[in-house]
């Protein structure tokens, strides 16, 4: 069974990297200059942002099934250079090898069925099994350490 990863479409957010700090704050949203390699992963492209790179780090609500009790949002960077979702077929973005991932798979209902936290390198594996069980809508993968929103896994 193949699965697809798709990124956060980039024109949600292109009108916020025109807004000045002050309009950015008002929103509970923060403007960085990345400083180091491995902190600020970007959800449309699923990739690092390099040191240098401008980012936006913002609440981003991401399981939004409205009678669901997981309904939930979190802290997400998004890059300005960042003009096109990554969007592949069994093939793991570069965000997630390096990292411990958590993985939520939920039902057609927006529940959480079953879980569980893997090293990067081994999610292939645990997106088939999850996605193979045919209770499970869709995974979500998220950042173990911080807890982070971090692309959504589903069917091809």
């Amino acid at each position: 069974m193949a699965y697809r990863i798709r990124g956060l479409d980039p024109r949600l957010f292109d009108d916020l990297f025109r807004l000045d700090e002050a309009s950015l704050a008002r929103r509970g949203i923060v403007r960085r200059r990345v400083t180091a390699s491995g902190t600020s992963p970007c959800r449309v492209s699923l990739q690092d942002a390099q040191p240098g790179e401008e980012v936006l780090l913002l609440a981003f609500a991401h399981h939004t099934e409205e009678t669901s009790p997981y309904r939930a949002s979190g802290p997400i960077f998004v890059r300005r250079a960042a003009e096109e979702a990554y969007d592949a077929v069994d093939e793991v973005p570069p965000i997630l090898p390096a990292r411990l991932i958590s993985l939520r798979a939920y039902d057609a209902a927006g529940m959480i069925v079953d879980a569980g936290v893997v090293p990067g390198v081994e999610i292939e594996s645990h997106i088939y099994h999850f996605l193979a069980r045919p209770d499970i809508a869709h995974v979500d993968a998220h950042f173990a350490a911080r807890g982070c929103f971090a692309c959504r896994i589903e069917r091809s």
